[in-house]
């Protein structure tokens, strides 16, 4: 037997040198996986070995339940992760920044926060002042968009 066949789970040999070249050149990771012989995961965790892909955001501050899938695009959701990525750094589309900015204000100028009970999804609810999850999301976001010296809605 040939060295290597008849081996199950061995890790395949994938060049970080290639993957960064075929990358930069544009290929998909679906077209990635049949160049190099592995699947996509497996193309994604060779982008990450490699540096070449995006560190993933912890959203786990801004939206602390665990949501059922028929709530995970909702609204509030999608609004508290938007704040959630600007406020670790990401860029994200200025209309997606500014609904989520709209939002958020509204919801603090309101006195209202968000709760969330699975099988029911999100509620607005009136905020508790120490522990007001909108209000606190919405100042990081704003003191990073600050930051960067954007001034988002205008």
């Amino acid at each position: 037997m040939a060295e290597g066949e008849g081996q199950v789970g061995r890790k395949a040999l994938i060049d970080p040198e290639e993957l960064r070249r075929l990358a930069g050149q544009g290929l998909s990771n679906a077209e990635l996986a049949s160049r190099f012989g592995v699947s996509e995961s497996g193309i994604l965790q060779a982008k990450r070995a490699a540096g070449l892909s995006k560190p993933m955001l912890d959203h786990s501050r801004a939206v602390p339940w665990k949501l059922d899938r028929p709530h995970n695009q909702t609204g509030p959701a999608t609004n508290l992760r938007n704040l959630s990525a600007v406020a670790q750094g990401r860029a994200i589309p200025a209309e997606k920044l500014n609904t989520a900015l709209r939002w958020a204000t509204r919801l603090v100028v309101g006195g209202l926060d968000v709760s969330y009970e699975p099988g029911r999804g999100f509620t607005e609810v009136p905020a508790s002042p120490q522990d007001w999850l909108v209000a606190r999301v919405l100042a990081e976001a704003r003191r990073a968009v600050e930051s960067t010296g954007e001034h988002p809605g205008e």
